[in-house]
């Protein structure tokens, strides 16, 4: 059952990359007393991610950033090391936490996997935007199909401005 807004995000830690290597980030650390903007995409270094989503994240992470949110993170079912490549290509810099969701359990717990198997892909996030706010859901948008409306950081820059 996919996740819905004011329940609690999975209490199963991510990976994110340090100066000493790749690092568990627990739920408490990552989301408790903060709020965090949380951009999943099916895959790195995939043609709409590195193209569209990345970058409507990347441009919009300043603004997100004063609009009262604490963390701007990226989210993918990849593992650390593809994700930090993504994010030296793409030149993310530090206003963007990059996330791997290596095996895919936090992204299945949450509701939001994403067979894709039959492309070749096996088991991927889909593309969304969530606000979490002190490790609840407060916002979630769900791209349907191939779609780009809902998932953007120029949509969630306008959720945050209401």
């Amino acid at each position: 059952m996919t996740l819905r807004v004011g329940e609690q995000v999975p209490d199963i830690p991510l990976t994110r990359m340090t100066e000493t290597g790749p690092a568990p980030v627990a739920r408490q650390e990552l989301f408790a007393g903060r709020r965090v903007a949380l951009f999943a995409v099916p895959g790195a270094f995939t043609p709409a991610c590195t193209d569209r989503h990345l970058p409507s994240i990347t441009v919009n992470a300043d603004a997100i950033l004063s609009a009262g949110i604490d963390t701007v993170a990226c989210l993918s079912v990849n593992d650390i090391f593809v994700m930090r490549a993504w994010g030296k290509d793409r030149r993310v810099g530090d206003d963007v936490v990059m996330l791997a969701d290596g095996a895919g359990a936090w992204t299945v717990a949450a509701g939001l996997d994403w067979d894709l198997t039959g492309f070749g892909l096996g088991l991927r996030s889909q593309r969304y935007a969530m606000i979490v706010d002190d490790t609840r859901v407060a916002h979630l948008a769900v791209e349907q199909g191939g779609a780009f409306d809902v998932s953007s950081g120029d949509a969630v820059l306008r959720v945050l401005r209401r």
